[in-house]
């Protein structure tokens, strides 16, 4: 069924004049990017031998939900912007706007959560003698900023230069990972023991800090295929190609985690893993410092410092996309839309945004270690994420009976999967993984953010449709 039948305008009417630059091939190349990442293999480490039993438990009850519903709407409403189009489709302008509000949040506090990376893997690169970078605010500021600046650059190119630099970054996280999974049997064929099991069949001990870790594994790891679909209007055949994307692509990623997560645990064994940069830190150790393997290490670890660049590049660029299209609905201030002349870019809101990304690194170092700042960032993205997701899975589950008789009716048991996982998500972000300085501080920040940012954008959607309906009443009293 097109979006035209269901009564709202179709895909070429909501494109306003954007390029379709992206293909089926860049849109594989995208959903390995944008899902895959460096961190999660370390976090699901954290869990020891029994991280298999949680990586399938989140891809039944999360993964899988999450490309069936995906594909199900983006085929129905194959429109820019994506979930934020799904929902206001299904519930309602307001709803619409508090779901594109919390995907916003997410990707604005993910970015610098992605740029948070590149310190840390570049004093891997470097060796020993570097370990200060990271641990160093003004290093750390200067390093993110000027790539936020290059980023924001390549973004007001327009997606004819984006989309190569995000098909190389996701080549090169696909490189770094085939080096990862290939580690521990180049080393037993090489006569060296190493510890590894593919794949371990561990009962979990569940816990306060197993949920968590569950909680990151699904909405942090296992998430970012509904992203692509943002992008929808600069998509060609976007009702076809993004699904197709979806199919293609998930196995690949579901192998690249679980086995990624056994090849850390064999190398980092029981040393303290760090989650900022778990592979860098299995290449050092499984390459040493000197010796033939040890120029082999910073190569690899180059990769995911391309790719963390590259995935940087491609939630700003569906960051950005998302205040245009809420201007096109009138929701926010219509500066935002504006085009650039050549690249058709949202070059207003690709400023508006890299200046805010800016601030929130800034602000996010003040008082805390790096990794507590990466982790207050990636939880406080986490439950803006989450929030989304319970709004994503309710859609097939709550909207009006017209839009889901519109959906196949074993699309509801799946998405309840999806929307309980979301739900446990959300409630325990504010449980940390790592050592803090307060667990209640910690939670209570995490708290203030999801909790203040949401409450922000009640009061800007109020205000907005306020205005609006002044507007109506004038015009009204004019023509009468």
């Amino acid at each position: 069924m097109s979006a035209t039948s269901t009564g709202i305008p179709g895909e070429a009417s909501l494109s306003h004049g954007l390029r379709k630059e992206l293909g089926l091939r860049d849109l594989v190349f995208t959903q390995i990017l944008c899902v895959v990442g460096s961190s999660w293999v370390g976090v699901a480490a954290k869990l020891g031998q029994a991280h298999l039993v949680f990586w399938l438990a989140g891809i039944v009850f999360f993964y899988l939900p999450l490309a069936a519903v995906v594909i199900h709407l983006n085929k129905l409403l194959p429109l820019e912007g994506g979930l934020y189009q799904w929902a206001k489709a299904a519930f309602g302008p307001f709803v619409g706007f508090m779901t594109a509000w919390n995907l916003w949040m997410y990707a604005l506090i993910c970015v610098p959560t992605i740029l948070f990376v590149i310190p840390t893997d570049l004093s891997y690169i470097l060796g020993r003698g570097a370990e200060w970078i990271p641990s160093n605010r003004l290093a750390t500021f200067c390093l993110t900023g000027l790539v936020m600046v290059a980023i924001a650059a390549v973004a007001i190119r327009g997606l004819k230069v984006a989309k190569w630099l995000h098909t190389g970054g996701s080549a090169m996280i696909v490189t770094a990972y085939l080096i990862l999974l290939g580690l521990p049997l180049a080393l037993k064929v090489a006569g060296k023991h190493v510890d590894y099991t593919s794949f371990p069949l561990q009962a979990p001990r569940l816990s306060w800090l197993s949920v968590a870790v569950f909680g990151q594994m699904t909405v942090g790891g296992l998430s970012g295929f509904e992203y692509v679909a943002i992008m929808a209007g600069e998509c060609r055949s976007a009702a076809k190609t993004i699904g197709q994307s979806v199919v293609l692509s998930a196995p690949i990623i579901a192998c690249m985690f679980i086995l990624g997560t056994s090849s850390v645990l064999a190398f980092v064994g029981s040393r303290p893993i760090n989650l900022i940069g778990p592979i860098p830190q299995t290449f050092r150790l499984a390459f040493g410092e000197t010796g033939p393997g040890a120029s082999i290490a910073p190569f690899a670890i180059v990769l995911l410092l391309g790719r963390a660049v590259a995935a940087a590049s491609l939630i700003f660029t569906g960051l950005t996309r998302l205040p245009m299209t809420a201007g096109w609905d009138h929701l926010l201030p219509s500066w935002f839309t504006v085009l650039h002349p050549r690249s058709k870019a949202p070059v207003n809101s690709i400023l508006f945004v890299g200046t805010v990304i800016m601030l929130l690194i800034i602000s996010s170092m003040l008082g805390v270690h790096e990794q507590e700042a990466m982790q207050l960032l990636q939880n406080a993205s986490n439950a803006h994420y989450g929030i989304a997701y319970v709004l994503l899975f309710a859609l097939p589950l709550f909207a009006t009976a017209h839009f889901r008789r519109m959906l196949p009716r074993w699309l509801q048991a799946v998405a309840l999967a999806g929307f309980l996982s979301s739900i446990v998500a959300v409630l325990i972000a504010i449980y940390p993984i790592v050592d803090v300085e307060s667990r209640l501080s910690y939670a209570c920040k995490i708290g203030a953010v999801v909790a203040g940012s949401n409450l922000l954008a009640v009061l800007i959607y109020r205000r907005v449709r306020t205005k609006a309906n002044l507007v109506k009443v004038a015009a009204g009293n004019i023509s009468a």
